[in-house]
């Protein structure tokens, strides 16, 4: 397996310390706009090499793919430029993976009550071109999208034989010291999933979406971290777990808390979310770019950072023994075990752990497919052991 990582960012440099450890692979192209991050992620690692490339190109991405007899992509920049590297791993003959699907766009006339164009549509009108070409793209293979899938496949095979609702819940209990605003993940995407129209699934209705941070729930996160108010925002699962699970209902929410909520808010009121460019003293620069300038880098703030994060899937239903059954099947990462086993913060060791694991599977041939797939399409099983086996263990929660 030869793998180009597209992204020396956070989650890109941690996925490159964990697959360092790792055989499975022949070849780990890390590449970026900026050669120094590249360069800082590869450094001291003998089957990796940097590279400089425009994400935004599809033809610049497939050709450093052919320049390295590329089988695998692994994309781990923000979404807007999901497209371009999904088009030319395809171009290139590559598989392709990723964490974040293809953008959406809020529907003209009711945005709150309608999808638009929702997460990965972009990327499954091509899904025939992809079985056509022999080549699997499997989206959405972080930690939410991905590991909180894979716990919903797990469940529907193993725990449950009639599932009421999939609603994955997210929280944690981190803290930053010396700051009073300091996101643990990208700004850029936290403000596309959030502030964009949420997206909820029910079986007798199909997708439909609802205002931003709509019905609040106090959700009781494990192993210290305690409840912790969550709400309804846009994310990949909605759109995959239904194609392949069956429920009821499929939700997700996110443990924010008021303050970043406000903070969200402010910043769509001001207009400081748009992605659009406006002129600064002769300069056309986009205002959510700024914000992002302005904060200081999740992948800086390991050394700061206290707590834990929660990544999990809340599970309703009836149990393989006909009663009633409620369970939470989840994953904790520590940010002090995470920086110290890894010199990486919990928030994006915990996303990248996920391809990594993934790509091992391809390459084992446990895990194989054609097309566009997500997560739960696959036998999650050999999934989880393996992540035990990474020194990451899950566990299931019955309440």
């Amino acid at each position: 397996m030869r793998i180009l990582l597209l992204g020396a960012g956070g989650v890109g440099s941690a996925a490159a310390a964990i697959a360092d450890r790792r055989d499975f692979f022949d070849l780990c192209v890390v590449a970026d706009y900026d050669p120094a991050r590249a360069e800082r992620a590869v450094a001291g690692r003998p089957r990796f090499v940097a590279a400089t490339v425009d994400a935004s190109n599809a033809d610049a991405v497939a050709a450093l793919c052919r320049e390295h007899r590329i089988t695998h992509v692994l994309n781990a920049v923000d979404p807007r430029f999901v497209m371009p590297i999904f088009s030319g791993a395809l171009a290139a003959g590559a598989d392709y993976l990723d964490m974040a699907m293809s953008l959406s766009t809020p529907h003209p006339d009711r945005p709150h009550a309608e999808c638009g164009v929702k997460l990965g549509d972009d990327q499954f009108a091509m899904a025939e071109k992809w079985s056509e070409a022999g080549r699997l793209a499997l989206l959405g293979i972080g930690v939410e999208p991905g590991l909180s899938d894979i716990f919903a496949r797990y469940a529907a095979d193993e725990l449950f034989s009639d599932i009421d609702e999939i609603g994955v819940r997210d929280g944690a209990n981190l803290t930053v010291d010396g700051y009073d605003f300091a996101p643990s993940f990208s700004i850029w995407t936290t403000i596309e999933e959030c502030l964009n129209p949420p997206v909820i699934w029910e079986a007798d209705r199909g997708w439909y979406t609802t205002e931003p941070f709509a019905e609040p729930e106090m959700f009781d996160f494990p192993e210290g971290i305690g409840p912790v108010e969550c709400v309804h925002v846009e994310h990949e699962e909605v759109l995959l777990i239904p194609r392949w699970v069956p429920a009821r209902k499929v939700t997700f929410k996110y443990g924010l808390g008021a303050e970043f909520i406000d903070v969200l808010r402010t910043l769509h009121k001001l207009g400081l979310d748009s992605t659009s460019p406006v002129s600064v003293r002769g300069a056309r620069v986009s205002p959510r770019d700024v914000v992002a300038a302005c904060l200081p880098d999740p992948a800086s703030l390991g050394d700061r950072m206290r707590g834990k994060t929660c990544a999990g899937t809340w599970i309703t239903g009836t149990g393989k023994d006909g009663k009633p059954r409620r369970s939470y099947l989840y994953h904790v990462v520590d940010n002090e075990w995470s920086m110290a086993e890894y010199g990486h913060q919990a928030v994006v060791w915990q996303t990248a752990i996920n391809p990594v694991i993934a790509l091992e599977l391809l390459a084992s041939e446990m895990w194989s497919g054609v097309g566009v797939l997500g997560p739960e399409a696959l036998p999650p099983k050999p999934f989880l052991n393996l992540l035990t086996a990474y020194g990451s263990p899950w566990s299931i929660e019955d309440r």
